[in-house]
Formats: C-alpha cells, structure tokens, sequence
C-alpha cells in the first residue's frame, strides 16, 4: 500500500513538472518576440481575400504533403547511416571591403544557404538575409557552419530593398531584422509577412505585401512575386498564417529569379513564360529528404526547375551554412554539378562572400574540397 501512495506521488510530481514545463514553454512561444506574429484585424482580412487562402490560412496551387510524422515515419530509413553531414573544416570565404558601385551588370555576393546581396541599377537589394548562428528561435537550434571570416554584417548600410521570401527561421532571422532596421528603406514580402515585421518595430509605411502574381515598380526596378510550393510559420500556432513566394527582379539590362524554398511544379515554367529568359536563376537545393520531398526539391530537380524557367545561368543555394537535413553537406552541390553538366546547363558556385559580376564573372572552384 505505501508503495503503491509512493508511487501515485511520484507520478503526480512527474506531471506537474511536465504540465509546468508545457506552461512554461507555451509562455515563452507566446510572448517571446523571435516567434513573431500572426496577421490580425484588418491585416487578417486583408488577406484572406487572396485567391490562394482558403479562408484559414494560405494553400499550394496543388497538393502538397508538408512532411508530417506518417511520412516521415514512412521513410524512416532516410534518417540513418549517414555522415558527413557537417564539415570538419572551417569554410573558406572571400568577404572583402565595399567596392564601387557597378553600373551595367549586377553584382551579387553571397552569404550562405539562401541570403544575398544584389547591387543592381543603382540599388542594394537584401534577399532572404539569415545572416545569425542560429537557424532556429533559441541558441541551442542549428548552428551555422564554421567561416573563416565573420559575415560583416556592419558593412551592409544603406539598403533599399530587403527582399523575404517566407517567415521559417533560416530565411527570416529576428536578430538580423534589428541589425539592420536603420539600414533599410523599404521591405517586400509575400502577403502576411509583414505583420512579423510590424511587431519588431519596422513602419508599416516601409512594408509592400505581395500576392503571387502581383508585380510593382520600385525606382525603376520592377519586382514581382511568383508562386513557390512550401510552407510557412514560426512557434506552434502561426502555420501558414503569412504566405510564402518566390521573386523576379527585372533591371535595366538583367533578370533574375530567386526561388525561395519549395518543391518542383509547374510553376516554373509558368514564371519562365511569363518573365523569362532569366540571366540568372538562383535554384534551393539543398536540405532535402524524401519525407518532405513535395516542399524540397531534390538537386536533380532544381536543374529541371532552372531549364523550365529558361535560365541562362544557375546557382544552387539553401547549402553551405546549416544542417538542417541528414545529407551529406557536399551532396546538394555534387549532384546539382552533376545534373547540370549532364543537361549541358551552366551554373556557378561562388565562394561564400566572393562579390562576382553577372555577366563578367563565372566563379566555379569546387572550394568545399579543402
């Protein structure tokens, strides 16, 4: 009998300090400020007349599996036996001073995963900047692959534009957003977004939303957002609350396309016959896994994606900063190479903060074999 009240006491104690730590956890997602927030009011009522949100939240143009735990669990095998899925070595980068602006071709320097700066027609243009060590709201999360040199995240001033993709963690970054809030003129997000930045402090005159399809011209730059087939959301309530895109920046003298994250579709060649050819085409391979093989694509696919968007030049991105699947972390670019040679597509691989021309420059040095 005493074992028996022992033991009803400790299971008592184990739930009140799980229901205290569930309490606890439910706060800190709550009102932490990382976490973002949701569209509300006139903002929510907004968007909910766009034609891609069922009244509750944002959809693909077609069905798409978000990588559940019964698929996960389906393709359980993928989780296992790998390695090599973090460098031993401190990547290379070629951060250097500010240079003079370039007039006719753009300038584009990369920064990892998927955060770029694009000098182009006069303007300094910021595209999905997750440049912290963290791609998660807490410091334990995933940690950036080791630089050799910081990103010098102080150099980057006067922006006009800051360009989002989608509110997930390795594209929207809280602490980035602060460091550069003076720095920023104006920020363009896919439809939804822009109540995260509203909440950390950025004028809503400094906000454009954009629905798919939707296109504006900004300083003789005209922008459009375009379809991507992904997801969004941040803490456990907000799941596609803000939509998710992928870009067209039309100039002066160049085109370039910037994917987003998302799975292969039709909608490539949709945005390839309504805005292409592309100079450039930045393509998101890496991060896959067959689980969620409808919100990743594989690298095979970025290829197919780049060849359906009429691209004259491709680059694979969303590698070379974070583990945020069980790959290998050379395989994204290995096969991206591979399936490009084969399709005889040209592509680039710059090193991470080498700023190259488009159009002068062709940076291929396989500089991830130490």
């Amino acid at each position: 009998m005493k074992l028996r009240r022992l033991s009803l006491m400790v299971l008592k104690v184990i739930l009140g300090l799980l229901g205290l730590m569930g309490l606890g956890v439910g706060l800190f997602i709550g009102f932490a400020p990382q976490f973002g927030k949701a569209p509300e009011g006139e903002d929510l009522e907004r968007i909910s007349q766009s034609p891609h949100h069922d009244g509750e939240k944002f959809v693909n143009e077609i069905p798409t599996e978000e990588g559940t735990l019964s698929t996960i669990w389906n393709n359980r095998d993928q989780f296992f036996g790998n390695v090599n899925t973090s460098p031993d070595f401190v990547l290379p980068t070629r951060f250097g001073p500010p240079e003079l602006p370039i007039d006719s071709f753009a300038a584009i320097t990369w920064y990892g995963h998927s955060a770029f700066l694009i000098e182009m027609d006069g303007l300094r243009i910021l595209i999905d900047p997750m440049l912290g060590e963290y791609a998660a709201p807490v410091s334990f999360g995933s940690k950036r692959f080791p630089y050799e040199q910081p990103i010098p995240i102080e150099e980057l001033t006067d922006i006009d534009l800051l360009i989002l993709s989608h509110d997930h963690y390795d594209h929207l970054d809280y602490p980035t957003i602060l460091k550069l809030k003076g720095q920023v003129k104006h920020y363009f997000t896919p439809l939804g977004l822009g109540s995260h930045l509203k909440y950390w402090g950025i004028a809503e005159s400094a906000i454009t939303e954009l629905d798919w399809w939707e296109s504006i011209s900004w300083k003789g730059l005209n922008i459009a957002a375009t379809p991507a087939r992904h997801f969004s959301g941040r803490g456990l309530t907000k799941r596609n609350s803000s939509h998710w895109a992928s870009w067209v920046l039309v100039g002066k003298h160049q085109k370039i396309y910037f994917s987003g994250d998302g799975g292969y579709g039709s909608h490539f060649k949709e945005i390839g016959e309504k805005y292409g050819p592309f100079d450039l085409a930045f393509l998101e391979c890496g991060q896959y896994n067959k689980a969620w093989a409808d919100i990743h694509m594989m690298p095979e696919e970025s290829v197919q994606a780049g060849i359906d968007l009429n691209a004259d030049l491709i680059m694979p991105i969303h590698w070379g900063a974070f583990q945020l699947a069980v790959h290998e972390w050379t395989d994204p670019i290995k096969r991206f190479k591979a399936k490009a040679k084969e399709e005889k597509r040209r592509m680039i691989h710059p090193y991470i903060g080498d700023r190259f021309v488009l159009g002068r420059d062709l940076p291929q040095e396989e500089w991830w074999n130490p």
